[in-house]
């Protein structure tokens, strides 16, 4: 794949990385010079609103890029790469598009205000008037300036933004004696609007101020750990800016020796810092330069970031994933700098603002819209270490639109609809992607609605659902079985009960509907629903395994056959052969015994057992299926523990690493137990370890011909321990597979 050859790339923490490019983009070039003018139009009561409002739709988006960021391994491209493993190719990629332009243009955006910031010192005096074309001549050259700099080196770039850091620090610490030590008044609250058009004007300009968090997100390709240090240092970044944010327009309010009038001129607000601050300008002027060129190094480094991950996924020409030598994506890095250069055709600071704030609004939409239907459609696989509940980020996502209506409906409609424009020209191009998204898993939520729908989508196993089918004789006879599937699928998947006839069975062929009926009133009878169907059958052996052949409804098909463990010898041995015909036919077994019936009457179970040998390809199904119960209000407070038995010391210290790193990737939580034999049978240790647990879990080997017998008499033995009991074979290696353990790119 094009971008990823050998490299000498460095990787970055979750300070370098995420805290410091994300906070000192957010505390740059509307901190310096537009908070005065923001307080002068709106007073300090609608400027606090306006700060929390902007910070509230934030902070809901970076908690939900949080939760999306701790449930998959994230590569480069930042926001896209979130975007896409969710949504698809196609959204992922219009998303990204929208985030490349809002990141190249924020490069604009922060090199403008930095000409500003620098041409305060324009020696009217001896050179005269500044010239019009001074500022945008200026801001050309920064734009490459930085550029260089950026495609030479992420490390260097980043290593500036320490010593900014503390002068920005500097800064805001003489701010605030200085102010401290002088004459205080009562702020003004209500709006003037002295020099500007209204409170959604000043919110445009406002918010690009509180969009710094993707500046770190952006760097996902760069980090050592992206799903550690994506949410620490992203909320970190948000919850620190915000303080800042309402601290310094209160100082400002509250100061006799500024001027509201003089701070209404947006050409005022480095010199209402230096006029009040500690020491003058000596920290303010090199502080402000530094923060403003921060936030314009990261916007540089975060965009061709985008790209490069759009070519990397074929959403954009190859040539442009190619890296330097140090690792850099040099050619996108330089695109973005053209691309940025033109845009000082936009006009002055304010023209940019707008154009980057309706477009990260758009970001922000859909980031929030992902997270909050992945945790609707209940994906199995959606395990996110930092959980957010699904109505704070459709709030997010319902606030940022809702914020983008009221700043410009025109822009709106024009933002949405290069979106789209990009959206379905990447459809027309039938992208195929490698990894399972969020569309499969919400149409298996409604399939109901939209079978035919789902029948055409690609299943990975990123959408693996139990679907589940039990046969039983008797409904209220097996509850304690169906409930068993009931609660395994726990409503993200789908259960189907089978009831046999006999084809020679005259009375019961006549009443199928009337059986399939009671069956469905059986069900009802204990709060449960599932598909229910009466089959009739030659023989048990030959129905089962043509049932379970061709059992789905349409692109859901059966994946998983449950039994009830025979209490006769000849039905163990039966059942035994019958499994081995559907192990050919890829169909995961769980055979289940009940030693307590009073189990499945319990409200809170406490123990979940998992026998892990390791000899065949069963822990995954077992680990995903035992998280999955879990999930019911009975089993949450149940501990999963995995046990091993092996027979050295040796053995014991590598099995238990294994079990850790895999429960770690699966983001389960569990407890590891590796047991040394010492001498004990098998069952010995079993019987000993899980006598009081609520559920034992154990693999079952696929039984040779003539052999079931002897494996009967052994499954017998072994049965009899813990309260519910399920040997589980899975054999869906090679198909769409539960192996949840490993996380998808």
């Amino acid at each position: 794949m094009p971008g990823t050859e050998k490299t000498s790339a460095k990787k970055f923490g979750t300070f370098l990385g995420v805290f410091l490019p994300s906070l000192l983009t957010i505390l740059g070039l509307i901190m310096y010079l537009r908070f005065g003018w923001i307080v002068a139009n709106l007073g300090l009561g609608l400027t606090i609103v306006i700060v929390l409002v902007a910070n509230v739709i934030t902070f809901i988006s970076a908690l939900s890029a949080a939760s999306i960021a701790t449930n998959i391994n994230v590569g480069v491209g930042g926001v896209y790469y979130l975007v896409s493993r969710s949504f698809g190719l196609e959204t992922g990629g219009a998303i990204g598009v929208a985030f490349y332009i809002s990141r190249t243009l924020s490069v604009t955006f922060y090199a403008f205000g930095l000409a500003e910031a620098i041409l305060l010192f324009w020696p009217v005096a001896s050179w005269g008037p500044m010239p019009a074309y001074v500022v945008p001549l200026l801001t050309a050259l920064i734009i490459i300036s930085i550029t260089l700099l950026a495609g030479r080196s992420a490390d260097l770039a980043l290593k500036t933004q320490v010593p900014i850091l503390i002068l920005v620090t500097l800064s805001i610490l003489s701010l605030i004696i200085g102010i401290s030590m002088g004459e205080w008044r009562m702020p003004e609250w209500e709006p003037t609007y002295r020099s500007a058009e209204g409170f959604w004007v000043v919110f445009a300009v406002f918010f690009p101020g509180v969009t710094g968090f993707l500046a770190g997100i952006a760097m996902s390709g760069d980090l050592k750990d992206p799903g550690r240090a994506i949410p620490r240092g992203t909320l970190a970044s948000v919850v620190v800016g915000t303080l800042v944010y309402i601290l310094v327009p209160v100082f400002l309010a509250v100061s006799a020796d500024l001027n509201y009038e003089e701070m209404a001129n947006p050409d005022f607000g480095l010199q209402t810092w230096s006029k009040v601050a500690l020491f003058g300008g000596l920290f303010i002027y090199p502080a402000a330069w530094g923060a403003i060129l921060s936030s314009a190094i990261g916007s540089v480094l975060s965009g061709p970031r985008v790209l490069q991950s759009l070519s990397m996924d074929g959403l954009a020409p190859k040539f442009l994933s190619r890296l330097s030598k140090n690792g850099q994506p040099k050619v996108a890095t330089y695109i973005t700098g053209g691309i940025a250069l033109a845009a000082v055709a936009l006009g002055a600071l304010n023209t940019v603002a707008k154009f980057v704030t309706v477009l990260f609004l758009t970001l922000y939409v859909v980031i929030n819209l992902v997270a909050a239907i992945e945790k609707l459609v209940a994906e199995p696989s959606f395990r996110p270490k930092f959980n957010v509940p699904w109505y704070v980020s459709m709030f997010g996502a319902v606030s940022a639109l809702f914020v983008m209506y009221l700043i410009s409906p025109l822009a709106l409609v024009l933002a949405l609809g290069l979106e789209l424009l990009v959206y379905f020209y990447f459809k027309r191009r039938a992208l195929e992607q490698q990894w399972g998204d969020v569309n499969a898993g919400l149409w298996v939520q409604v399939a109901r609605f939209a079978l035919l729908r789902l029948s055409h989508r690609k299943l990975s196993s990123r959408n693996w659902r139990p679907q589940l089918l039990v046969f039983v004789k008797d409904i209220p006879d097996r509850i304690e079985l169906v409930r068993l599937a009931a609660a395994l699928g726990q409503n993200r998947g789908l259960l189907s009960i089978s009831k046999m006839v006999y084809e020679d069975d005259v009375e019961s062929l006549s009443h199928l509907e009337d059986i399939r009926l009671q069956m469905k009133e059986d069900l009802s009878k204990y709060g449960l629903e599932a598909f229910c169907e009466v089959n009739a059958v030659q023989s048990m052996h030959l129905g089962i395994l043509n049932i379970a052949r061709g059992h789905g409804i349409a692109g859901l098909k059966t994946n998983t056959v449950i039994f009830g463990w025979s209490r006769t010898v000849e039905g163990q041995v039966q059942q035994l052969k019958t499994i081995r015909r559907l192990s050919l036919i890829r169909k995961n077994i769980l055979l289940v015994r009940f030693n307590d019936h009073t189990t499945w009457a319990q409200k809170d179970h406490q123990q979940i057992d998992i026998w892990w040998s390791g000899h065949e390809n069963n822990g995954d199904l077992m680990l995903i299926l035992a998280f999955m119960l879990t999930l019911n209000r009975e089993w949450q407070n149940a501990q999963i523990n995995i046990r091993a038995v092996v027979e050295t010391e040796q053995e014991q210290a590598i099995l238990t690493e294994g079990i850790g790193h895999s429960i770690k990737q699966a983001r389960i939580p569990a407890s590891i137990e590796v047991i040394l034999r010492e001498g004990l049978r098998f069952p010995e240790i079993l019987a000993r370890e899980s006598k009081e647990a609520d559920l034992a879990i154990l693999g079952l080997q696929v039984t040779k011909e003539g052999e079931e017998a002897v494996h009967a008499q052994k499954l017998e033995e072994i049965s009899k321990v813990a309260k519910t009991v399920i040997f589980m074979q899975n054999n869906s290696v090679g198909e769409t597979l539960p192996i949840l353990l490993k996380v998808e790119e």
